[in-house]
């Protein structure tokens, strides 16, 4: 009779470990600059969610609902400009 199999350590990095990047002297490719494009409406609605930080739970949820919708509402008609 033989023994059941057990497998060795696996090679490579430990799981949960840091993960590979790009080979050294790599650089990412550069993030093209956009000028300051603002939209009253987002710009508002962000400003809403911060200031939600400072209401109550049950105050944050309705903020943040109105902000979504807000933002929603905006997605949507530009992209039907």
């Amino acid at each position: 009779m033989t023994a059941p199999f057990h497998p060795g350590p696996r090679p490579g990095p430990p799981p949960g470990g840091p993960r590979p990047g790009p080979p050294p002297g790599v650089r990412p490719a550069p993030v093209e600059e956009v000028g300051e494009v603002r939209h009253p409406a987002v710009d508002a609605a962000v400003h809403a969610m911060i200031n939600a930080e400072a209401l109550s739970p049950a105050d944050q949820i309705a903020q943040y609902e109105a902000a979504y919708e807000t933002l929603r509402e905006t997605l949507a008609s530009i992209d039907q400009a």
